[in-house]
């Protein structure tokens, strides 16, 4: 009989598909899936080792499930990903609970790894990150209705305070027949939302077509029939040309919401981190895709406490977001990374760093809420997630809302259902989330 599998998956999007692809090989090696993690026997916890939070995260789930293994209750724990790709050598020697470890070069290597542990080995798989992307199938297990769909790996960006490079190797972009071939077969599966993701989808195309191709793909992305939303995740500003603007603007099916991370606007603080552009230049872009696409939000991720963050330097950086009023940001404390030229250089105490990250969340909050209360009234496309039986009602999100990292708006109605689109009243909001009701 088959060993019964089950899998947790920590950090990013980019990881989760690795771990559906992982989870499509054990399926059709004839492993016994299981969603229940106290039923499983053999378990893989597919780590993120980007910052120290990731980390602790990933050693505590190690941890939480070694108790189980202890109990009996537990026969076998494989850890993927970044953190042995990061630490090859300490987590077996650190946890002698883990039966192996497997790196970001050898998630296709899975069934093999679960059969060297069946025979009672303890063994370390670590293939090249620069290989070119393998081809896999996937049990999608993000929700209703929407998918990732992942079409590059690794990152040539080396920004200075980034251990990605080292871990997931260099930028390798998918050929786009089979990014195409994949978004078919989701959409046929009943896909509605696709999510495109990778470290860098602005640079996509450039290593193996010689140019940026990301319009392209999104064009032929839009062809498909059964998708009604395709969202775009991690656009470097510098690679935002007008063409990637006009595509988002005319496709109907492109969301009006984009991710572009810029960590900064302090143009001495962009050099040092080896970010391309000014500060003046990033400002000017927003400008001009607000101008260009009607309704656009964005979303972004800020560091603070980065090296040669002054008081000076962290105040035109809170002035640029009352500025600019992004509608969604991430706002992070520096993370200095072992073997990253950002942890060598002169960076405020954390502690600084960290009430800095307060400041921001509060000029945030009320950017939201302006926001917020600029949708009242309004009837706005939902994609429904499910029913939250104790709040008593339907909950999904707009197209200004990413999975996870965005709010939901909850709603009533009858006769829904996970992963169809609803239309919304908006009525009210509650703790930074929407409410309102179904129409017809």
């Amino acid at each position: 009989m088959a060993h019964r599998v089950g899998m947790v998956s920590l950090g990013c999007a980019k990881n989760l598909i690795n771990s559906e692809q992982m989870l499509w090989l054990l399926n059709d090696a004839g492993y016994e899936l299981t969603g229940d993690l106290a039923e499983a026997e053999y378990l893989v916890i597919n780590t993120c080792g980007f910052i120290e939070s990731s980390k602790t995260e990933a050693i505590n789930n190690i941890l939480e499930f070694a108790e189980l293994k202890k109990e009996g209750r537990l026969k076998k724990i494989i850890v993927a990903g970044c953190l042995p790709e990061r630490y090859r050598e300490e987590v077996l020697k650190e946890m002698p609970e883990v039966d192996a470890v497997v790196g970001c070069g050898s998630y296709g290597e899975i069934v093999e790894v679960i059969k060297e542990v069946e025979m009672g080995a303890v063994v370390a798989h670590f293939g090249d990150i620069n290989a070119p992307v393998e081809e896999t199938d996937r049990v999608i297990t993000s929700g209703d209705g929407w998918a990732y769909i992942k079409i590059a790996e690794g990152c040539d960006n080396h920004c200075s305070y980034c251990v990605i490079p080292s871990l997931r190797g260099k930028y390798r972009s998918r050929p786009m027949e089979g990014i195409l071939r994949e978004a078919k077969e989701l959409a046929e599966q009943g896909v509605k939302e696709l999510i495109v993701v990778a470290q860098d989808i602005t640079r996509y195309g450039m290593d193996n077509y010689g140019k940026k191709m990301l319009s392209e793909l999104v064009r032929e992305l839009c062809k498909i029939e059964g998708l009604h939303w395709i969202r775009l995740h991690y656009l470097y500003p510098e690679l935002v040309d007008d063409e990637l603007i006009e595509t988002i603007a005319n496709e109907e099916k492109v969301v009006k919401y984009l991710d572009i991370p810029i960590q900064h606007i302090n143009t001495e603080i962009l050099k040092k981190m080896n970010r391309r552009g000014t500060g003046e230049e990033i400002e000017a872009l927003f400008v001009k895709l607000r101008e260009r696409i009607p309704g656009l939000v964005i979303r972004t991720s800020i560091i603070t406490g980065l090296p040669g963050e002054g008081e000076e330097e962290f105040e035109e950086l809170c002035e640029f977001l009352r500025r600019a009023k992004i509608e969604r940001a991430g706002v992070f404390a520096f993370s200095p990374e072992e073997g990253t030229p950002a942890a060598e250089m002169d960076y405020p105490e954390r502690e600084v760093a960290e009430h800095r990250a307060e400041l921001l969340v509060d000029i945030q909050s009320d950017v939201i809420d302006e926001f917020n209360e600029s949708r009242m009234g309004k009837t706005i496309e939902v994609i429904c997630e499910d029913f939250d039986r104790l709040a008593e009602c339907w909950y999904g999100r707009s197209y200004a809302d990413s999975p996870e990292v965005d709010g939901k708006i909850f709603f009533t109605g009858k006769g829904l259902r996970p992963g169809e689109f609803v239309n919304v009243l908006i009525t009210d909001t509650i703790d930074g989330d929407l409410m309102g009701e179904a129409v017809l």
